[in-house]
């Protein structure tokens, strides 16, 4: 009897025994796919994650270009506020040019005038030369080429040279009328105090007589002292005193 009841045992053993394993195979099925669901799972999370920073970076590298762009923009407006501004000085700067340069072409014309007018009363010193000036400025004045700065230069220069000769002394050659002959003579001009001239030979010499506006003849006394200054006047002797009749300011009156 007890063989047989273990046998018993056995068979149902046996004939229970697959039935028993399919939940542990359904179990470890499930787990399996639970196990690659969860890998899907993390690897989606993962891409999500990578697709999420990139987009976090694209994001602060947006925010990094904003600001900028932003900085840029604020200069490019205070760029434009002073053009603005250097516009507005610009066109106020050119109504004043516009402005001084009709004010400043009377202005031209009449110290031309004026110059002209004081070189015909002055001692008659360089008369070709200076009256030669006088007409460059008169040309200049006309012409529409050159710009009104450089014409009142130019004016300035030539008012700058009558200033200087005041101030030295010169020896030159020209053409005088002597006896009712023009011939060569050598002038010699003290500033603007007096003006001598002496024939080449040496043998007649004469001053200008500013109140009588003349030429006037000198003894011969005078022709040394006058052959000297224009030896002094062209540096081929040292400075030295010089006796030589001088018009005295009640006379040029």
């Amino acid at each position: 009897m007890p063989t047989y009841r273990n046998a018993t045992i056995l068979c149902t053993w046996l004939i229970t025994s697959p039935l028993q394993a399919d939940p542990l195979n359904q179990a470890i099925d499930t787990e399996t796919r639970t196990l690659k669901n969860a890998a899907a799972s993390q690897r989606r999370i993962d891409r999500l994650d990578d697709a999420g920073r990139r987009l976090f970076d694209e994001y602060r590298r947006t925010l990094r270009e904003i600001d900028t762009m932003q900085v840029y923009v604020d200069h490019l407006k205070s760029l434009v506020a002073s053009q603005r501004e250097e516009k507005r000085e610009m066109e106020r700067q050119l109504e004043e040019i516009a402005r001084a340069e009709r004010e400043i072409v009377p202005l031209m014309i009449q110290m031309v005038d004026t110059l002209e007018r004081f070189v015909q009363l002055d001692t008659p010193f360089l008369p070709e030369e200076r009256r030669q000036r006088i007409d460059q400025l008169k040309r200049l004045l006309t012409s529409a080429e050159i710009s009104s700065a450089e014409k009142f230069r130019r004016i300035l220069e030539a008012y700058q040279i009558e200033n200087d000769y005041a101030r030295t002394i010169e020896a030159y050659r020209a053409e005088l009328e002597v006896d009712d002959e023009k011939r060569p003579v050598d002038f010699l001009r003290l500033g603007r105090v007096a003006l001598f001239y002496q024939t080449l030979d040496g043998e007649r010499s004469g001053f200008w007589n500013p109140r009588k506006k003349r030429w006037e003849s000198l003894p011969d006394e005078f022709r040394r002292p006058i052959r000297q200054g224009l030896r002094i006047a062209r540096k081929e002797a040292a400075p030295d005193l010089l006796t030589l009749p001088i018009p005295t300011p009640e006379a040029a009156q």
